[in-house]
């Protein structure tokens, strides 16, 4: 090999070599934008159960606002005990918020529900009605809804407008007003916690039940569910989702109420 074949050899390598460095180099940046995003700014969830339909679909992915209620070990992955349960930037949510949170008893899971009750309320349910504060909270009646769900079960319901106090107004399913959950004790709320229920009412375990959920702890929660960003909803369930050829574009970047 000549020596000007040889200077030829060592400047292709070199482009090589400095390609690979910069791949590396872009692919460490879009990790690191990647945690700061998902850790201080919004979350990313996908919605594994129907407990919040009709608010939420199976296959929902879904944009978690972090910065709602503050941060503390539990707005991170993986829980990390080194970081405190005190947060930062701490602010409450408000009645209605759709707030995802973990529970260290159910093996660290996360989960989404509704906030019905806040610290201090009492909340009861009545022949499936729903009281708070001792006083009913009023549904209007939009349809009769009959679909598949996820498992492959057919379902029949009913479709509510209920407006909580404060004006909030958003979408339930009741199958029955006679559920094992439609008539219970009166829940005091403790200071620090909130009272979640599912708007699915007759599909979701929630804090109604004291012994798996119960009253979740303000140090508990992750974010507030702002939006979905896309879905992976099965069209086939028969609701009246916009789904062109087969995509739930009705489901695309939706505002969570």
């Amino acid at each position: 090999m000549t020596e000007d074949t040889k200077e030829l050899a060592g400047e292709a390598k070199k482009p090589a070599k400095n390609e690979a460095a910069v791949l590396l180099k872009d692919l460490g940046v879009i990790v690191l934008f990647y945690l700061v995003f998902t850790t201080f700014g919004w979350g990313s969830f996908h919605i594994p159960s129907g407990s919040m339909e009709p608010t939420l679909e199976v296959g929902d992915r879904i944009f978690v606002s972090k910065l709602s209620y503050g941060y503390n070990r539990f707005s991170f992955n993986f829980d990390p005990s080194f970081i405190p349960e005190s947060r930062l930037f701490d602010d409450a949510p408000e009645r209605g918020d759709v707030a995802v949170f973990t529970l260290p008893h159910r093996n660290h899971n996360d989960f989404i529900k509704r906030v019905i009750g806040l610290p201090g309320d009492t909340i009861q349910l009545k022949g499936g009605r729903l009281y708070i504060n001792g006083d009913l909270v009023q549904r209007t009646f939009i349809r009769d809804v009959n679909y598949t769900d996820y498992s492959g079960h057919e379902r029949r319901v009913k479709e509510y407008e209920e407006t909580l106090p404060g004006g909030v107004k958003h979408r339930i399913y009741e199958r029955t007003d006679r559920a094992p959950y439609d008539n219970t004790s009166l829940y005091v709320v403790p200071q620090g916690h909130y009272f979640m229920m599912g708007d699915n009412r007759d599909g979701s375990a929630d804090s109604r039940e004291l012994g798996n959920m119960g009253f979740v702890k303000h140090a508990y929660l992750v974010g507030r569910a702002d939006v979905t960003t896309f879905s992976l909803y099965d069209c086939d369930q028969g609701k009246e989702i916009t789904c062109p050829i087969g995509v739930p574009l009705g489901r695309f970047f939706t505002l969570i109420k």
